[in-house]
This record gives structure tokens, C-alpha cells and sequence, in this order.
């Protein structure tokens, strides 16, 4: 298969970003969304069991003040699902990509942070990991290290133009 070309100052964006960004996190993040806002009391066991408020003595199931937060978080994961489904693909401006991607490694960053009071074996102990725990660690690991690597412009073939071709299209 021959190679793309490009017209000076476009690109054509690599087969695995478009998959990465445009389809596969934004579902995941949409699934984190749906979980946070619909199923608090499994995401909040599965954050950490001995904590949750379902596993408390009195069994008096999940405060109103942590249902409003859980919300909130689930508001947020559906921004992340937003930016990178709709966001980034209504605009072939490679400094929109860079800006947007740039925010959400930033984000990245602090969610793998937020974890720290989990201690250090969450962010290492495979073996113990649930589903949550593939979400926030290795997941959270894949997508900054696909924004890293689309900042440093690999696989962009020094594609440092203003125009992005986001599905492989060229755009003048």
C-alpha cells in the first residue's frame, strides 16, 4: 500500500491515533461515565471495598454528598468522551490536537496522582488489579503515553503543519 502524501501544511493522522483517540477512549471513558453516575455503589466497592459505603457496619448504602460527587465524576468523564469523540474530530487544526491532548495528559497525570492514597501497590500490583484498577492504572498509563508520543510527533512524519487531516483525509 502506497504511503499517504500530504500537501505542506497538512497531515494525515496515523491509523492508531485515529482509533485510539477518536474511537476506543472515548467509549472507555463513556463506560466510566455510565458506571460513576448509574452504578455509584459497584464503582465505589471497586475503588476500594473496605471504604465504601456499602461495606460499612450499618450497610446504609451511599450518602447523598458522595452520590453528588459520583455524579460530577461522571459529568467529567463524559467531558473527556465529548472532547476527543466530537472535539477532535470536528477540526483538523493540529494546535487544537496538540492544546486538547496537552489538557487531557495533564489530566492523565492527575488522575494516576488521585490514586496515591490507595498506596503504592495499586499502581503496580497486576495481580490484584479489578476492573477499575485496569482502568485507572494501565489504561490511564496507554492513553498518556498516546498523547505523549502524538506531542513529541511521533509518527506524524514531521508533520509540523496547521491543518490536521484527522481520518486520514487531506485538508488545505
Amino acid at each position: 500500500m502506497a504511503k499517504p502524501t500530504t500537501a505542506p501544511g497538512t497531515f494525515v493522522l496515523p491509523r492508531a491515533y485515529q482509533v485510539f483517540f477518536l474511537v476506543i477512549e472515548p467509549l472507555a471513558a463513556l463506560v466510566g461515565a455510565v458506571y460513576a453516575h448509574f452504578f455509584q455503589e459497584a464503582y465505589l466497592t471497586m475503588t476500594h471495598a473496605p471504604s465504601s459505603p456499602t461495606s460499612s457496619p450499618d450497610g446504609g448504602g451511599i450518602p447523598l454528598g458522595t452520590s453528588v460527587v459520583m455524579s460530577q465524576l461522571a459529568n467529567l468523564y463524559l467531558l473527556f468522551t465529548l472532547n476527543e469523540a466530537l472535539v477532535l474530530r470536528s477540526t483538523g487544526d493540529l494546535r487544537v490536537w496538540r492544546t486538547v491532548l496537552f489538557v487531557l495528559l495533564v489530566a492523565d497525570l492527575g488522575h494516576l496522582y488521585s490514586l496515591r492514597a490507595l498506596g503504592g501497590r495499586v499502581y503496580w500490583d497486576v495481580l490484584g488489579w479489578n476492573a477499575i484498577d485496569w482502568g485507572n492504572v494501565p489504561f490511564v498509563y496507554a492513553g498518556a503515553s498516546m498523547r505523549s508520543a502524538f506531542l513529541l510527533g511521533v509518527g506524524l512524519g514531521g508533520g509540523g503543519g496547521e491543518k490536521a487531516g484527522v481520518l486520514g483525509k487531506k485538508r488545505a
